[in-house]
């Protein structure tokens, strides 16, 4: 059974990971996980060189990190579970024996998904739902209610549809926004704004539409006020990186924030990531544009 201290522990630790990832932009970076200290003591959420830590003192693992070009075979499951590999060695000891644990108890993990060098977009709390030993995988669910299903192997469509939703909420967009907030360096594409917490990642196609995929080309770092003008169509980008109000916006009076946020942005070029493979598509923001165009 888990420790009264450990799990006193472990809620604060998640508690904490949450609050910074906010505020960076929902992100972490290596340094301060690695630098992590709570009641002066250091103690790093991350392992140093491992895909896995497990705190000398814990009972069950702390937080697993799952990488897109790692040695290990870690993939998400078309039923929105991640399939996680058992890590090196005797499958019954060691770090295994702990995310065994971790089952067993219910203790809650943090997820962190590695697809930038050196930093890491947290999932938490995520769960040990199963243990498949022939596979030498074990099974993760992002949601606790998953603890409570008899077999995942054979969850009802409902459950199943469920996993997957989940899996888009706490896996896809959070990554998404990761890797265009890290590309734009922390910075809003319109007006320069530079607090991690006010800025998401605005898709230019919609993830609605099949081809509103999220890669960094279809995405813009834009603070809130910009992003919930640009889904509205109160604000275009032109192909050639341009920012348009809409004209009945321009023609409005009202306090600062209109003046100063949204119509002297007209005309205003964007900030492009330097990196010129992670420009926004001019194909894509013209296909955009033109329905901005068509709502105006």
């Amino acid at each position: 059974m888990e420790s009264a201290v450990e799990r006193a522990l472990r809620t604060r630790i998640i508690s904490w990971v949450q609050e910074r990832a906010e505020a960076n932009g929902g992100f972490l970076h290596r340094a301060e996980l690695l630098d992590f200290r709570i009641d002066e003591q250091k103690l790093p959420i991350i392992d140093y060189s491992r895909g896995i830590r497990n705190p000398a003192s814990f009972e069950s693992t702390l937080s697993i990190v799952s990488a897109t070009n790692g040695p290990y075979d870690d993939t998400e499951s078309e039923d929105g579970l991640l399939h996680y590999s058992y890590r090196e060695g005797d499958p019954w000891s060691g770090d295994n024996r702990k995310l065994r644990n971790a089952m067993t108890t219910g203790a809650p993990l943090i997820l962190f998904r590695k697809e930038v060098p050196n930093i890491y977009t947290p999932v938490s709390p995520v769960y040990v739902v199963e243990d498949y030993p022939e596979e030498r995988t074990f099974i993760i669910a992002l949601d606790e209610s998953f603890t409570f299903v008899p077999d995942v192997r054979r969850m009802p469509d409902d459950q199943r549809s469920y996993a997957r939703r989940l899996a888009k909420q706490r896996l896809h967009q959070p990554a998404f926004r990761t890797r265009v907030i890290v590309a734009y360096e922390t910075r809003c594409a319109i007006c320069e704004l530079k607090h991690g917490s006010l800025l998401d990642a605005a898709h230019i196609v919609p993830d609605s539409e099949e081809r509103g995929i999220p890669t960094v080309n279809n995405g813009l770092a834009l603070c809130k006020i910009h992003h919930a003008a640009y889904d509205q169509d109160m604000l275009g980008v032109t192909p050639d990186f341009k920012v348009r109000i809409a004209e009945n916006l321009l023609e409005e009076t009202d306090g600062p924030m209109l003046k100063h946020g949204l119509q002297e942005m007209h005309g205003r070029s964007i900030q492009v990531p330097k990196r010129r493979a992670d420009h926004p598509s001019q194909e894509l923001l013209a296909w955009r544009y033109e329905r901005f165009k068509a709502r105006v």
